[in-house]
C-alpha cells in the first residue's frame, strides 16, 4: 500500500552511514540523492528516505511512528538487528516470534526514529 516513507534526520552523513549498511543487507542501494535527502531501495519497488526537514527546524521523531522493513526471512532479521545494534542503533525489542508466523526486531536508529524489520515467513 505505501510507495515509500521519510524520516528526519538532523546529521544526513552520520544516517546515511547506517542507511547504506541496512540497505546492503537487503540487497538495495540508494536510489537517489539530493543536497537534503537520501533514499534507499528500487525505483517502482518502494523504499526509505531520510531527509533534513523542508522547514528549517530540527527534525524530531514521531511518537507511535514506526517504518518496517520486510526481510526475506527470520535469519535475516537477525542479521539486520545485529547490524542496526553495531552500528549505535537502540534496541527496542531482540528479534523473536510477536504472534504465530510473525517474526520481527524492532529499534531506533541514531537519529531516534523507531524501525522494525520482520517475516512473515
Amino acid at each position: 500500500m505505501l510507495g515509500y516513507v521519510t524520516l528526519g534526520t538532523n546529521d544526513l552523513a552520520r544516517a546515511a552511514k547506517f542507511y547504506d549498511a541496512m540497505a546492503a543487507e537487503m540487497g538495495v542501494g540508494r536510489m537517489m540523492e539530493g543536497e537534503q535527502f537520501i533514499a534507499w531501495g528500487v525505483p517502482g519497488g518502494g523504499g526509505i528516505g531520510l531527509t533534513k526537514p523542508f522547514d528549517g527546524k530540527p527534525a524530531t521523531v514521531g511518537n507511535g511512528v514506526m517504518a518496517a522493513l520486510a526481510a526475506k526471512d527470520r535469519a535475516q532479521v537477525d542479521r539486520l538487528y545485529e547490524l542496526a545494534i553495531g552500528l549505535g542503533a537502540q534496541c527496542e525489542g531482540p528479534p523473536g516470534e510477536r504472534m504465530p508466523g510473525f517474526y520481527a526486531a524492532y529499534f531506533r536508529d541514531p537519529d531516534g526514529n523507531k524501525l522494525n524489520a520482520f517475516t512473515t515467513t
